[in-house]
C-alpha cells in the first residue's frame, strides 16, 4: 500500500548476535543473575518445599484409599486429613513466597537493564543515534529488559518448581509401580522431541515480531512529533492507514507465536490421554482380576495427574526461553556496540588561553559518504568572531560538529590553543564550549530547569540574568506559572522564537570561552532578532566565536568571515574586503539584499 506525502523510515536490518542459547544463558545467569543468588537460593529452597508437598498429595493417596476406604480405619481418617491440611497450608505459602521474591527479583533485574542499557547509550557517539532510529533504542529498553527478566523466571521456574515437582512425582509413580513408570519414560521422549521441532520455528517469528513493534512505536512517534504537518495537509487517513498497518502485522507475528506455542498443548494431550487410557486399562485389569488393592495404583494415577501440568509448563519452557532469548540477544547487541571515539578520561583537562581554534589539514567523511573534508584548513582566531558563510552542504554545520567532538576526524587535527582536542578528556572540552543550534531541543522539565541545563549548580538569580541577557525574561513571567513552567513536547506551547530565546538563555549561563552559533537566530523575528543580537555582542566580548548564519546582515561587522563550498574555504576576510574582491561573497550579498525587482511582472490591479 502506497501512502501518498508520507515516507516510512527505512529501519536497519536487525543483526543477531551468533551466541548458542546456552551461550547468552550462561551470560545472562553470570552478568544479571549472580547478584540475585541469593534470593535464588530462597527461591529453589521454596521450590524443594513445594516438589515435596506435591509428590506427598499423591503418595497419601495410597493410604487414603487403603486403610481409610478398604480397611475403614477411623483414626487413620483424622490423621490423614490434618496431613492434607498441614500440607495445604505449607505448600500455599511457598508458592506465596516464591512468587513473591520472584517478582521483586524480576523488577529488579528490569530496573537494573534498563539503567545499563541506557547508560551504555548515553556513552555511544552521534553517528549511532544517525543511523539508529529512536524507535528501535525504546522497544529495546522495554522489550530487552522485559526479555532478560522472562528468561531468567523461566529458568529458575523450570528448575524450581515445575522440574523439582516433576522428580518428586515420578518417584512416587516408580514406586507405587515401576512397570507402568515405563509407560511415562516411552512418552516423555516422544514429546520433548515434538517440542524441539517447534523451537526452530518460533526463532524466527520472534525476531519479526520486534520488528513490528518497533514500527508501531516508529508510526506513533510519526504522529506525534509532525501532528501539525499531519493536520495542515489532511494525513489523518494516510497516518491511520499506515499505523492500521503496522499494528495489523504486529497482530499477525504474534498470532503465529500463539499458534505455534498452542501447538505444544494437543501433543502433550494427546500423548498424555494414551499414556493415561493404557495406565487405567492396566490397573482395572490388576484390580479385577489379580486382586490387587487399589491404593498403589490410585496412587500412581494421582501422581500422573499432578506431574501433567509441570510437565506441560516445561514442554512450553523451551519455545517461551527462545522467544525471550531474542530479546536478550538484541539487548548484549547494543550493549556490545563499541563507542566509536574515546571519551579520554584519563586525558589532561582542555586549557583555553586565548581559545584560537585551529583545523590541519583535517580530513573528514561521513559514515558511507563521499569525503566532505580533504586536507581543510581552517583557524578562527582567539578572542574573535568568525563568521562561516556558504551554500547548504558546504561543511559548515560539519566544523561546528567536529569542534564538539560529535564526530573524530579520519586524518589531520583540530586544535585548541595548541591542544589536540582528541588528546584532552572529552567532559573538559565540552565544559569549554557553548552551544546554540538550529535545531532547539527542550526538555521535560521547567523552564527554570532547561535554563538551569546550561550550568547546573547556577543559582535561580544567575538563570534570571540569563533569561533577561537572552530577552527571554518577559515572556517567561507571562506564562501560567513562570520561571517554573513545566514545558512538554519538547515545550511546543512555545513559539519557535521564545523555544530559541531559551536555548540562548543556556548557552550564556554556561558562560564558555568557546561559543558557537549554529543559525541561532533563524527563528526570531526582527524585531527579536535585533534585541538578541545585541545580547550576543555581549556574549562574544572576549571569546572565541563561530558563528553560522546565512542571514548575512548578521555577520557584517565579524572579525572574520569564511566562504565555504563544497568543504573548501574559498575566501575569507572583513565584510568590506570581500565585497571589495567581488567574488562568492559579494555574490551571496547581493542576492539577498539586492532582489532583482525588475524581472517580476507587473502587479495586477482590479478597476475599481
Amino acid at each position: 500500500m502506497k501512502f501518498p506525502m508520507v515516507l516510512r523510515i527505512p529501519f536497519p536490518k536487525i543483526k543477531i548476535a551468533d551466541d548458542g542459547s546456552l551461550a547468552l544463558i550462561r551470560r545472562l545467569v553470570s552478568q544479571t543473575g549472580r547478584e540475585f543468588a541469593p534470593r535464588y537460593a530462597v527461591v529453589i529452597a521454596l521450590g524443594l518445599i513445594i516438589a515435596g508437598t506435591t509428590g506427598l498429595n499423591a503418595w497419601i493417596i495410597k493410604d487414603l484409599i487403603n486403610k481409610v476406604f478398604f480397611d475403614r480405619q477411623a483414626t487413620m481418617l483424622f490423621v490423614l486429613t490434618g496431613v492434607v491440611i498441614a500440607n495445604g497450608f505449607v505448600r500455599g505459602y511457598s508458592l506465596y513466597s516464591s512468587s513473591l521474591i520472584l517478582g521483586k527479583i524480576g523488577n529488579a533485574i528490569v530496573a537494573r537493564t534498563q539503567k545499563r542499557l541506557f547508560d551504555h547509550m548515553l556513552a555511544l557517539g552521534i553517528d549511532f543515534y544517525d543511523h539508529t532510529p529512536s524507535s528501535d533504542l525504546i522497544t529495546r529498553m522495554s522489550h530487552n529488559a522485559n526479555a532478560a527478566r522472562q528468561v531468567l523466571d523461566l529458568i529458575i521456574n523450570s528448575t524450581s518448581r515445575d522440574a523439582l515437582s516433576l522428580i518428586s512425582l515420578v518417584v512416587v509413580m516408580v514406586i507405587q509401580s515401576p512397570l507402568m513408570s515405563l509407560i511415562v519414560l516411552v512418552v516423555g521422549p516422544i514429546a520433548i522431541y515434538g517440542v524441539n521441532r517447534l523451537v526452530k520455528r518460533i526463532r524466527g517469528v520472534a525476531r519479526k515480531q520486534f520488528t513490528s513493534q518497533t514500527m508501531v512505536i516508529s508510526d506513533m512517534q510519526d504522529t506525534a512529533q509532525g501532528i501539525r504537518v499531519v493536520k495542515a495537509f489532511n494525513l489523518e487517513g494516510q497516518m491511520r492507514d499506515r499505523m492500521g498497518a503496522s499494528i495489523d502485522e504486529l497482530r499477525d507475528r504474534a498470532d503465529k507465536i500463539v499458534k505455534i506455542t498452542a501447538r505444544s498443548s494437543p501433543q502433550m494431550e494427546v500423548l498424555g490421554g494414551l499414556a493415561i487410557a493404557v495406565i487405567v486399562l492396566w490397573a482395572g485389569y490388576q484390580t479385577i482380576y489379580a486382586g490387587v488393592q487399589p491404593g498403589a495404583l490410585m496412587s500412581f494415577i494421582a501422581a500422573i495427574a499432578l506431574a501433567y501440568e509441570p510437565a506441560k509448563r516445561l514442554a512450553r519452557t523451551q519455545i517461551s526461553l527462545e522467544a525471550g532469548l531474542v530479546g536478550v540477544k538484541l539487548m548484549y547487541e547494543l550493549l556490545d556496540t563499541p563507542p566509536s571515539m574515546s571519551a579520554n578520561e584519563d586525558g589532561p583537562a582542555l586549557q583555553v588561553t586565548s581559545g584560537e581554534v585551529k583545523f590541519n589539514g583535517v580530513d573528514f567523511a561521513y559514515r558511507k559518504e563521499a569525503p566532505l573534508f580533504r586536507g581543510f584548513n581552517f583557524t578562527a582566531g582567539g578572542g574573535k568572531t568568525t563568521a562561516l558563510v556558504g551554500p547548504s552542504g558546504s561543511g559548515k554545520s560539519t566544523i561546528i560538529s567536529l569542534i564538539e567532538r560529535f564526530y573524530d576526524v579520519q586524518g589531520g587535527a583540530i586544535s585548541i590553543d595548541g591542544q589536540t582536542i582528541s588528546a584532552v578528556r572529552l567532559s573538559s572540552l565540552r565544559d569549554q564550549v557553548a552551544l546554540v543550534g538550529q535545531d532547539t531541543y527542550l526538555f521535560r522539565a521547567s523552564i527554570r530547569e532547561n535554563i538551569r541545563f546550561g550550568r547546573l549548580d547556577a543559582s535561580d538569580a544567575e538563570v534570571e540574568q540569563a533569561a533577561r541577557q537572552a530577552m527571554a525574561h518577559d515572556f517567561i513571567l507571562g506564562t501560567a506559572h513562570g520561571y517554573d513552567t513545566e514545558l512538554g513536547g519538547q515545550g511546543m506551547q512555545l513559539s519557535g522564537g521564545q523555544r530559541q530565546r531559551l536555548a540562548i538563555a543556556r548557552a550564556m549561563l554556561r558562560d564558555a570561552p568557546i561559543v558557537l552559533l549554529d543559525e541561532a537566530t533563524s527563528a526570531l523575528d526582527s524585531e527579536s532578532e535585533h534585541q538578541v543580537q545585541i545580547a550576543f555582542d555581549r556574549l562574544m566580548q572576549g571569546r572565541t566565536t563561530i558563528v553560522i548564519a546565512h542571514r548575512l546582515s548578521t555577520v557584517v561587522h565579524a572579525d572574520k568571515i569564511a566562504v565555504l563550498v563544497d568543504g573548501k574555504v574559498v575566501e575569507e576576510g572583513r565584510h568590506d574586503e570581500l565585497l571589495a574582491a567581488n567574488r562568492q561573497y559579494a555574490r551571496f550579498y547581493r542576492l539577498q539584499f539586492e532582489p532583482r525587482v525588475r524581472d517580476l511582472p507587473p502587479l495586477a490591479i482590479p478597476a475599481e
